[in-house]
């Protein structure tokens, strides 16, 4: 049978993608984008691999200041592929569409494996047990690779047969914005108009830089002995847009609960007491201001909020973690293996055995290796840990997308089961506690990594890319982040501290809690509990219940300009002028404009930590400080105008999408 005839460049964005992109369908039956039998079009490109990599570096290192700034992060793929778009088809007119899906491969595995990072091997530096470079190295790319290994023989099943029953939704909208190409130029305005106003407000703001205005502006309210306040963060705004008005409304309700009902009960019935109360030793309730109160008391309530509605979330999706598992047999069976010229183009995987002798060398260098502090038993640990939460999250990110993959209940479930293991057997003291957030860090990174490559190998599947190319792109993406992520956070360390309030890694700290519960045994269970019962509280009301504790759990300053952006999102989705094509216009490149506003703000945030560091170094006391004569009640007052400013031009440029109008 002679070969489908190869469309035009023009014929194919006419077109876009299929109606059966979205309908049921046997996978092997579905016509991608760019046909199997299309052998000669440029796709593992040295261009392509080395802008993946690069932007993969800069959107990991967003994802890590993000996270450790305020406990979340935001997937790169699409804003990858639309700067990928603008350089290779705007600048240098030749690109092609499999060459942009390289990119945003790598790039995205970049951002994925630094949200796996960030979430545990912070709590290591702020227990004074900092690994090294070459630790930090090792456990992102041994993580990152298992993630990515454990995924390659379950593709055939998860992405080609249950092709219409899974929709991978950030896989599928991506495949979208590559196929919409001909736009790129046009949408790659709003990344970048994000990245220089977020990077130029940071600018202006932070006291390390020009310190012109108050990054958290706050109104104290002394008869209830708490304050309201707000982090003038660019980044917030951009997260809040993101996350849509429901989650950031959900979240600001914990917020409100823990800092307008909780601190000024703890502080009524404190006042009176001549005592200190436990976890707090050696102050007073009523010496205490209310983020000391947060800080001692309330943080606990929040850990038990967030530890209890991870693990709803996780049970939540068991059927499709049953589904995950049941299906793996299907998936071996079915065989990993591609053989070009014996299967078509876009059928072609790393072969089976690449897959089973890497997860061996992964393994060896887990077990083998002394800086890792794990041995056989943490080795085996992470290897099966790794393997069920990968099934896991590639199935459930195809069913809800990776913005609801409960990554936090399944490091929680890994750190707990590997406390208690340890527990059994006898493991104490604080190597015991290094081993355990060890084996938590690496598979924290797999299952990050994996819910990413997921979606990666959809968009792929879809546009007719090479899965061997993708998975190949996907390892260099993971090796060359995990050179870097050590790097990036000693910097940040170094600069602001981990721990502190500049940079506080609420999710770590949770995961440090969970872990010195288990092995000391000195959490405040009451606190702990408390926090359970008002997680257990709030989904009974039908409420979705991790964002609330995540709300409860962070400082509420936080979860204020996150609201902001929920209610630009909001006044986007209720605009009755507009259409449903002109609202998806109006979202897409909102999230572009917000991916750039947090991407600028966490670059500058890195190059003022390395400016820090460096002045440190070299014993200098320059400071870019720009003096202003306002005081600071003014420089709070600056901060909020500046940054309803802000939120006005976001509303006004998406508004404006939305309609059609150039932004």
């Amino acid at each position: 049978m002679p070969a489908p005839e190869q469309p035009t460049s023009s014929a194919r964005q006419s077109r876009g993608l299929s109606a059966e992109a979205y309908r049921p369908l046997d996978g092997r039956e579905y016509q991608p984008y760019v046909p199997a039998a299309e052998q000669s079009m440029a796709e593992f490109t040295l261009r392509a691999v080395v802008l993946g990599a690069i932007l993969g570096v800069v959107f990991g290192a967003a994802n890590a200041y993000l996270g450790l700034k305020v406990g979340m992060t935001v997937t790169a793929s699409i804003p990858v592929s639309v700067i990928s778009m603008a350089i290779l088809r705007g600048l240098l007119k030749n690109g092609t569409i499999l060459e942009n899906n390289i990119v945003q491969t790598i790039g995205s595995s970049g951002e994925s494996l630094a949200a796996g990072i960030i979430f545990t091997v912070p709590a290591l530096i702020m227990m004074g047990m900092a690994p090294g470079l070459g630790t930090m190295f090792l456990i992102a790319s041994l993580g990152g690779l298992l993630g990515v290994l454990f995924m390659i023989p379950l593709r055939r099943w998860l992405i080609v047969k249950e092709h219409g029953h899974l929709p991978y939704p950030e896989g599928t909208g991506c495949a979208e914005v590559l196929v919409a190409g001909e736009e790129g130029g046009s949408k790659a305005r709003n990344v970048f108009a994000g990245l220089v106003v977020g990077f130029l407000y940071k600018l202006g703001m932070d006291r390390n830089a020009f310190a012109l205005w108050s990054d958290a502006p706050e109104l104290g309210l002394h008869k209830l002995r708490t304050a309201i306040g707000m982090d003038a963060l660019p980044s917030l705004v951009g997260v809040g847009f993101i996350i849509g008005p429901r989650i950031a409304a959900t979240m600001l309700a914990g917020g409100m609960l823990a800092w307008l009902v909780l601190i000024p009960l703890i502080a009524v019935f404190g006042d009176g007491l001549a005592h200190p109360i436990y976890p707090a030793v050696d102050t007073l309730i009523s010496a205490m201001e209310p983020g000391d109160i947060w800080s001692k008391y309330i943080r606990y309530v929040g850990a038990g909020a967030v530890t209890f509605c991870g693990l709803v979330s996780l049970a939540r999706n068991m059927p499709a973690m049953l589904g995950g598992l049941k299906g793996l047999g299907k998936a071996v069976s079915s065989g990993a293996e591609g053989v070009a010229g014996k299967r078509p183009r876009t059928d072609v995987d790393l072969s089976l055995r690449t897959v089973i002798l890497g997860a061996i060398g992964v393994a060896l260098a887990l077990w083998l290796v002394p800086s890792m502090h794990l041995g056989l038993v943490g080795a085996v640990l992470v290897v099966v840990f790794t393997f069920f939460f990968t099934v896991v999250s590639s199935r459930v990110v195809g069913l809800v997308g990776g913005s609801s993959l409960p990554v936090s209940g399944m490091t929680i479930s890994a750190l707990l089961g590997t406390s208690l293991v340890f527990v059994a057997m006898g493991f104490e003291g604080e190597l015991a506690k290094m081993a355990a957030l060890t084996v938590g860090a690496v598979v924290c990174v797999g299952i990050s990594t994996a819910g990413d490559i997921s979606q990666d190998l959809k968009t792929g599947f879809l546009v007719g890319a090479t899965p061997r190319r993708q998975q190949q792109g996907e390892i260099i993406g993971v090796l060359t982040a995990a050179v870097f992520i050590g790097l990036i956070l000693n910097v940040l360390h170094a600069a602001f501290g981990i721990g502190s309030a500049e940079l506080p890694a609420p999710q770590a700290t949770l995961m440090r809690l969970v872990v010195e519960g288990v092995l000391d045994g000195n959490l405040p269970w009451t606190l702990v509990f408390t926090g359970a019962a008002i997680g257990l509280m709030v989904e009974m009301l039908g409420v979705s219940g991790l964002p609330f504790a995540v709300g409860l759990y962070l400082p509420m300053s936080l979860s204020v300009p996150v609201m902001l952006g929920g209610l630009i999102r909001g006044a986007l989705e209720q605009r009755k002028s507009l259409s449903e094509d002109q609202r998806k216009e109006g979202r897409e490149n909102g999230v572009l404009l917000a991916s750039g506003l947090i991407a600028g703000e966490a670059v500058l945030g890195i190059v003022i930590a390395v400016f820090i560091v460096t002045r440190e170094r070299l014993g200098l006391s320059w400071s870019p400080a720009i003096p202003h004569p306002w005081g600071a009640g003014m420089e709070g007052l600056l901060g909020f105008l500046l940054l309803m400013g802000l939120a006005a031009w976001f509303t006004g440029r998406v508004l404006s999408a939305g309609k059609g109008e150039k932004p």
